[in-house]
């Protein structure tokens, strides 16, 4: 077993892709990139912390929940949820972020890589309203790379085809795993 220990050593074995792969990204939400943020009623937004500690959490609401300001600017409401506000948190220290747009049955993605901050009271908070619930707080993303993803993943991994699925009487798991020591209120566990 070997260790890889740079990016010399990992092209080694996995070559440059071709150049059109690096041409696709653009620092720009143009009118596809818009169209696919309009009907994506979920994505991932990862993020991480001054000491590393990374998070991914998921973000679901109806399509057109996330609000396209103009061609460099995103937003979304933050609802409430478990109150752990580790990706708000992390936010607050770097403010860089991931997301990853899903559009159920479409197997490309949209990625975006961006600089976040959190607002409360933005001018335009009401349309961020869901089913007539205004969120407390809006995370506003500038857009520094976005691309569409390739379709391998879905594909492989079968996703979208519920034959593929496993059924909830294949797991009978834990609702939760076992609780870490040292996470209550903080850093410091899982998460």
């Amino acid at each position: 077993m070997k260790v890889l220990q740079s990016e010399a050593e990992l092209r080694e074995i996995i070559h440059r892709p071709q150049q059109s792969v690096w041409d696709k990204a653009t620092d720009r939400i143009d009118a596809k990139a818009r169209r696919f943020i309009e009907l994506s009623p979920f994505f991932l937004l990862a993020t991480s912390s001054d000491d590393g500690t990374c998070d991914v959490s998921p973000r679901g609401d109806p399509p057109g929940s996330v609000l396209v300001l103009d061609e460099h600017t995103l937003a979304f409401g933050d609802r409430k949820g478990n109150r752990r506000l580790d990706c708000l948190c992390n936010i607050l220290e770097r403010r860089h972020v991931g997301m990853l747009f899903v559009i159920p049955g479409i197997t490309e993605t949209l990625r975006i890589n961006g600089q976040a901050r959190i607002l409360a009271a933005a001018p335009y908070m009401t349309q961020l309203a869901v089913r007539n619930v205004v969120p407390p707080i809006a995370v506003e993303v500038h857009v520094e790379e976005l691309f569409v993803h390739c379709t391998r993943a879905f594909v492989r991994s079968a996703l979208w085809k519920t034959s593929s699925w496993p059924g909830k009487e294949r797991f009978r798991g834990p609702r939760h795993p076992e609780p870490r020591a040292g996470r209550e209120g903080g850093k410091g566990g899982a998460g």
